[in-house]
């Protein structure tokens, strides 16, 4: 059974393991480690430490809520798959490609729905967020755009750029991004959301006037 939680606590959990991992890559980024007889940088360390990081979070979010998205199960099996490849192969260039594979999945998904006429956001979202399916069409259309230019502006910048600054970029410019764009098409599917009312009269008298 599910239960809501303090929304900023939400945030936290959520948020919290890819801060931590900036921070442990700050703090460690200059220097080199010997694990098992094999020298690793400091960003392969903070990778590495990164898992459980998020595990824990994942777990204490799941303790308090009861349920975990399908969105944030797959992230975190990308996180651990990719993080596995980067220290098994010692090669950096694992953990920065899980971004491109987590946003070109989502891009996939969605547009698959899209090819089948279907809005699997909708599938998501809906009970969060009644809207009529013309404005699902629409978000998810926008969003699957998104989703791949993102994919897309990570592979150019790791490719590019260098390791500090896509560190930085990861952390903060990416989510920044797409929290921005959700935000601007929330005001323009306003005419698209569907008015609920608690009382029966209420819902009586708009079935009405809507006929």
């Amino acid at each position: 059974m599910s239960r809501d939680i303090n929304p900023i606590l939400k945030q936290i959990l959520e948020l919290g393991p890819t801060i931590a991992f900036f921070l442990i890559y700050i703090r460690i980024k200059d220097d080199m480690f010997t694990l098992g007889g094999t020298e690793y940088t400091g960003f392969i360390v903070a990778a590495i430490a990164f898992i459980p990081i998020l595990l824990a979070a994942m777990g204490i979010l799941w303790w308090l809520t009861g349920k975990l998205s399908k969105l944030q199960i797959f992230t975190a099996f990308v996180v651990i798959f990719f993080g596995a490849l980067t220290a098994w192969f010692n090669d950096e260039r694992f953990f920065k490609m899980k971004t491109t594979l987590v946003y070109g999945t989502f891009a996939g998904l969605l547009g698959l729905g899209l090819l089948r006429g279907q809005s699997y956001l909708a599938y998501i979202l809906s009970d969060m967020l009644p809207m009529r399916r013309e404005g699902w069409m629409i978000l998810t259309r926008r969003l699957t755009g998104c989703f791949a230019v993102l994919a897309v502006a990570n592979e150019v910048v790791w490719r590019t750029l260098s390791t500090d600054l896509w560190v930085k970029i990861e952390t903060f410019a990416f989510p920044i991004a797409l929290m921005a764009f959700l935000m601007m098409q929330m005001s323009l599917l306003q005419k698209y959301l569907i008015e609920t009312d608690t009382s029966a009269s209420g819902d009586g008298s708009r079935g009405k006037s809507d006929g």
